[in-house]
């Protein structure tokens, strides 16, 4: 006898009424969601996107301090980004930027991944070296340029009366105010505020490598440099392409260490794109051509962003 099954027809009705829920349920999931999402969008709109959008417009305005009196700005089209461009000043500002950034990430990417290298060894108080390494890093950038130019003082500066009771020098030499050694004075403290960040990003990427394939290669007759060529480094690579990308964005913006030390003098020797921002809209009050050169400063600077996004899309995957 053949079994027979029985089959519970459900109506029409309560079918439809189940769709018309998941699709309820789906519509006020999405409005839950865009509600945590609108305060951050408008926060972003607010705080960042507004700043842009009037950055942008006053570069093609003639807006100066009369502006804030009058409201009256007129349309000058190109003529600030041409005047900012032509200007003596500008050749010489993106020298000195392109210098101090090259600098200042070698200086502190190699310093900062040999001092990551060294922490990487297990030893007495390491722990305590490593918390006081950061102390460059927590330091309000004005304090500390602030010290570096007592340090580097002409007349009385302590790194001058080292020099000199060590009798390696037989002249005080002017780490401030000689154009052939501002810059060179400047790109040195920049290196001392980000060794902690190299180090930090790159001691957390040295946890990662597994001690079994140092001991593997130890066991093969592979010496230190060796194990370094062939596993640390490129195991470190996706990491080091990150700091030194994320270096540059924020280097291509220092404004307050060359402000603190040299404000762009001597006769602008330390000038950067950054600086030269800013004397043209707060020295000068022209914040149009201010405005101008600040946007290529961001246009610069979001071209290494992007860089880093993808580089940092593509460590992932990997």
């Amino acid at each position: 006898m053949a079994d027979t099954a029985t089959v519970v027809r459900r109506p029409a009705g309560s079918v439809l009424g189940t769709g018309r829920w998941r699709r309820n349920h789906r519509l006020r999931t999405r409005l839950g969601e865009l509600a945590f999402l609108v305060p951050a969008a408008a926060y972003m709109l607010l705080f960042f996107g507004y700043p842009v959008v009037k950055n942008v417009l006053m570069s093609f305005e003639s807006y100066t301090t009369r502006t804030f009196y009058t409201g009256d700005a007129p349309w000058g089209g190109l003529r600030n980004y041409a005047e900012v461009i032509a200007s003596s000043v500008f050749s010489q500002a993106v020298l000195n930027t392109v210098l101090f950034t090259v600098g200042s990430i070698a200086g502190q990417f190699v310093l900062g991944l040999g001092m990551a290298l060294f922490f990487k060894r297990r030893f007495p108080l390491s722990g305590v070296l490593r918390s006081l390494l950061l102390l460059p890093w927590l330091i309000p950038l004005l304090a500390s340029s602030t010290v570096w130019r007592w340090i580097l003082d002409q007349d009385n500066g302590a790194l001058n009366r080292l020099l000199s009771g060590l009798h390696l020098v037989s002249t005080h030499p002017g780490w401030l105010t000689d154009t052939r050694l501002a810059l060179v004075a400047v790109i040195g403290v920049n290196i001392w505020i980000g060794i902690p960040f190299n180090t930090t990003i790159l001691y957390g990427g040295l946890q990662d490598i597994s001690n079994e394939l140092y001991e593997a290669a130890a066991i093969d007759g592979a010496t230190r440099w060796r194990a370094f060529r062939h596993i640390t480094w490129p195991l470190l690579r996706p990491v080091v392409t990150v700091v030194l990308v994320l270096g540059v964005v924020y280097t291509l913006k220092v404004l307050d260490i060359i402000l603190g030390l040299t404000r762009g003098g001597p006769a602008n020797a330390t000038q950067t794109i950054a600086t030269q921002s800013y004397a043209l809209s707060f020295q000068q009050f022209d914040f149009g051509q201010g405005a101008a050169l600040g946007n290529v400063l961001i246009v610069v600077s979001l071209v290494f962003a992007l860089l880093y996004l993808r580089v940092n899309r593509r460590a992932v995957d990997e």
